[in-house]
């Protein structure tokens, strides 16, 4: 009886094979999720052309995701990437590849980079990499960005480097 507790204690058990792999455990085409604001209106539609989950690690991959984001009294804004993935709760997104922020508006511009790491609850989009960003009079380019979309505020961090032509300086 003591020899069978001792090999059931010292011996290890050994893994199931499912739980080895990295396999998705469902797949949905067109994915679409949207959030609502206190009013009713839609707040933020997170779309991809296809969404995979991976139960070995709870993690959600995106492939050809598209962020929109259109909150009352402010600029809508439009992120798409090749692929992302998505957070356990769904407020962060960390997108890859060919990677587009467009904001909307009177001071419309867009921003291009390969990596952003993007907190929708707070409306705020982050990078370590080379970001280029662009509109009709002016560009700026620079390594590290964070962009306050609610406030408007964007700071560049490292190698900042632009051009501003014509019109007024605001």
């Amino acid at each position: 009886l003591v020899t069978f507790y001792l090999e059931r204690t010292v011996r290890l058990e050994e893994p199931e094979p499912a739980k080895l792999r990295h396999d998705p455990d469902y797949m949905v085409f067109d994915f679409t999720t949207t959030t609502y604001g206190p009013t009713g209106a839609v707040e933020t539609v997170l779309s991809a052309d296809k969404m995979l989950h991976y139960p070995d690690d709870d993690s959600t991959e995106l492939i050809g995701p598209r962020i929109v984001q259109s909150k009352p009294e402010q600029p809508r804004v439009t992120v798409r990437a090749d692929r992302g993935t998505l957070s356990r709760e769904g407020m962060e997104i960390f997108l890859y590849d060919n990677v587009e922020l467009v904001r909307e508006g009177p001071e419309s511009s867009r921003m291009s980079t390969e990596f952003l790491h993007v907190l929708q609850d707070r409306q705020l989009a982050r990078t370590d990499r080379l970001v280029m960003l662009e509109d009709d009079q002016r560009w700026l380019a620079g390594r590290g960005m964070e962009y306050d979309w609610g406030a408007g505020r964007l700071q560049l961090h490292h190698d900042v480097r632009g051009r501003f032509t014509g019109g007024k300086v605001r």
